[in-house]
């Protein structure tokens, strides 16, 4: 017997915003108030949680999850009027959506889904279709300019915050991904790839991306730690950088930093 399930996803272009397990997180920390219970309801790690976020942010070109202004009992964390509405219209979809797949699954039962069976091996190669990448940092935006050259093209891809990150891939790659302005795509950057830096009006570096902003996380760890900037103009980049550094740099919330990395660091995709 054929069985048939399915999952709402929200897209905006290029740009995703989530699934089902991206908006029970929503939901839990809206009524829990705190990302460290709202974890605990739908079974992450409080590192898992704040990934998430970050990437929903990042994805949305929008907050969706913001930390509340600290008082007499102390802060939290909220839901913006963005997320309360995308999860308004998640479950009404959501509601849909169950009874469109119960008579999908009639249908290609019976045999009549578009005049022929639908084949759980036809299925399945559609599911392997869908591509996921271990890249800790995905951002999002659109193809501003295309520069040439006999071997290799430099993409500059511009993000919704306005600042942008140059890539260098080979010219078979821009004509494969039909890269041209205009285009939505993304960029995948390994946190591994990633530097920190302070700001330095006199600093010059080879480095094509130097992106500015606010530190707004640090894990430690037993060697190396990862420090999460928030970007001017919005989203985030993680990195992972020795233990050593968090002491030698100063590094703490709030402190401003640059998220440093190669053009050649940068993987061009497309939706």
């Amino acid at each position: 017997m054929l069985e048939l399930e399915g999952a709402i996803w929200f897209r905006a272009g290029a740009r995703e915003w989530g699934g089902k397990d991206r908006i029970a997180l929503l939901a839990a920390i809206g009524e829990q108030g705190s990302i460290t219970a709202a974890a605990r309801a739908v079974g992450l790690s409080y590192k898992a949680a704040w990934d998430a976020i970050d990437a929903m942010n990042n994805s949305a070109g929008e907050p969706l999850v913001a930390r509340a202004a600290g008082g007499k009992g102390g802060g939290g964390t909220r839901l913006t009027d963005r997320a309360e509405q995308l999860i308004r219209t998640y479950r009404t979809l959501e509601a849909e959506h169950r009874r469109f797949v119960a008579w999908l699954g009639a249908q290609a039962e019976t045999g009549t889904l578009g005049g022929d069976v639908a084949s759980g091996q036809d299925l399945e190669l559609m599911r392997r279709f869908t591509v996921r990448t271990s890249a800790r940092n995905k951002l999002f935006g659109q193809v501003e300019a295309v520069r040439t050259g006999a071997v290799n093209d430099e993409i500059t891809l511009r993000l919704p915050g306005g600042q942008a990150i140059v890539a260098t891939i080979t010219r078979e790659s821009t004509e494969t991904l039909e890269l041209a302005p205009g285009v939505e795509a993304f960029g995948l950057i390994k946190a591994s790839s990633v530097l920190i830096g302070l700001p330095d009006p006199e600093g010059r570096l080879s480095a094509s991306n130097q992106l500015p902003g606010v530190v707004s996380r640090i894990v430690p760890g037993a060697v190396n730690a990862e420090v999460v900037l928030a970007l001017d103009g919005g989203g985030t980049v993680a990195a992972i950088v020795p233990g050593t550094a968090i002491g030698d740099l100063a590094l703490a919330e709030g402190a401003r930093a640059i998220a440093i990395f190669k053009a050649s660091s940068v993987i061009v995709g497309t939706l």
